[in-house]
Parts: C-alpha cells; structure tokens; sequence
C-alpha cells in the first residue's frame, strides 16, 4: 500500500472514530486481561446490545479471574444463560482455572502463550493482547473485514482474508494498537448498518443458522432448565423442553460428551 493511501486511510478511520467511536462500550475502559477475554468470548456471534447487560452482571459476580476459577461449572452457565454457545462458558471457566493454577494468576500476555488456555484460538489470542496490553498484532474479525473490503475491494467478490490480512498489518496504527483496533471495528459496524454488508464478500463470510427449530435450541433449553431445577430425569427434560424433539437425544447425550452435563442414575444436572 503507497505511504500517503495508508496516512489517508489511518486518518480517515481514527477521526471517524473520535466522532463516532463506541467510547462508552465497558470492556473499552479496562486493561484487565481478564475482563477483557470475557468479552471477547461473550461477543462471538452475540449481539454488543445483548452482551453489554451479561457482562456487567458476570463481574459482578465473578470480579477476578480468581473468583471465576474457584466457581462451579454450573454457576457459571447460570449466569451465562441468554447468550447461548455453552462451550463458551466452559472455556472461559477451564481458562480462568488455569491462569490461577498454573500461572499464578497472571495472564500471559502473548498471543502464542494465549493461545495455550482452553478454548482460545487466534483471533481471541490477538484481541487479548492488543486490547490489554497494547500489543501491535494483526487482529481480523466481522467488522475489521467490512472495512477493509470496503475501502481497498469495492468491485471484488469472493475476497480471501490472504488478501486482507497485509493490508491490516500494513495499516497498523502502531503508536496506539487498542485504539487503532477499537475504531476499525466500531467503523466497520457503523459500515453494516448503513450499507449492505461488505463481509459477504468475503470468501469467509457464514451466515448464522436459524436458531429456531435448531439443535441449538434444544441444547439450550437443556441447560436452560438445569439451572432452574437441581436435576431432572431425561423424560422430565423432553417434556419441558421446547424446540424441535427430533433433536432431544442427541442434544442431551452431546452435553454429557462435552461435561456441560452430568448423568447420575437416572437424572441429569449442570456439571
């Protein structure tokens, strides 16, 4: 990318982003490693609107890695209920334990390193170190993407990230990796409201299944109903549960697989 089309594009962003920037979003005002690898597990594939109560309400709860990790499985999944994609909770609860076990309580701060605890893979690994330590990484995601395709593949479709990823590495706003990351992704989000969305033409772009009649459903009504009953029998979970029944047994046997629940005679429970 010529020099002067990369000082336009960082100028343009970061004055947008002085204008219009999501300042008030309250993962935007903590460093904490901790506080901000919850966000970032709540907000995959979850909307900012519906994370921004679940947040507030998990810290206050569970206000340091040290008091997530002493927790149970199934107060963690209770106060998870509403955002969905269980696995989640699990990870971040299995991560939490592992900091404090392992690590003393202290997060690495590296994406390699990051990447080591349950259920972290390289996007989230990236966003934990720029977002908490300031670290220049290259960070692709949803609203990243629709920028870049945007600006730098207005006519292109079928767009790979190998395409994006040197731009955004080209283009990093070095002196301030956070704020850099913070205003591309609040400008992108701004971009998907106004336009047609720029990420399906990204060859990555998938669209989110329905959520009803799913197996998704069923799997959530599941947990749902064991965070408000200690244990019920298999039959006393079909009945209760909605969704499409065609699902139940499988849903119920996948969260016994996974350990988000457990069988114990002839009755289930959170783990």
């Amino acid at each position: 990318m010529e020099k002067d089309r990369l000082l336009a594009f960082q100028t343009h962003v970061l004055r947008w982003c002085h204008r219009h920037g999501r300042t008030e979003l309250p993962w935007r005002n903590t460093t904490n490693p901790y506080k901000i690898l919850v966000s970032e597990l709540m907000l995959q594939q979850t909307q900012v609107e519906r994370v921004i109560p679940k947040y507030q309400a998990f810290l206050n709860r569970f206000p340091t890695v040290a008091s997530l990790a002493k927790s149970t499985l199934a107060e963690v999944l209770t106060l998870w209920q509403g955002l969905g994609y269980n696995r989640r909770a699990k990870f971040l609860w299995q991560a939490a334990q592992k900091v404090v076990d392992t690590r003393n309580g202290i997060f690495p701060t590296t994406r390699t390193e990051l990447q080591k605890l349950p259920g972290i893979g390289p996007y989230t690994a990236s966003a934990v170190s720029t977002f908490a330590f300031n670290t220049p990484e290259t960070v692709i995601e949803t609203n990243i993407r629709s920028v870049f395709i945007y600006h730098f593949f207005p006519k292109k479709r079928d767009i790979s990230d190998d395409e994006i990823t040197p731009l955004i590495t080209q283009s990093l706003y070095s002196d301030n990796p956070r704020l850099w990351y913070a205003a591309l992704m609040d400008y992108g989000a701004s971009l998907k409201k106004l336009l047609p969305n720029p990420s399906r033409k990204s060859r990555h772009h998938t669209k989110q299944s329905r959520f009803e009649g799913s197996p998704r459903q069923v799997r959530g009504e599941i947990i749902r109903l064991l965070t408000q009953n200690t244990s019920l029998t298999k039959k006393q979970l079909r009945e209760k549960s909605k969704g499409n029944k065609q699902y139940f047994e499988k849903a119920l046997s996948d969260l016994v697989s996974e350990q988000l629940v457990v069988k114990k005679n002839i009755s289930f429970s959170l783990a």
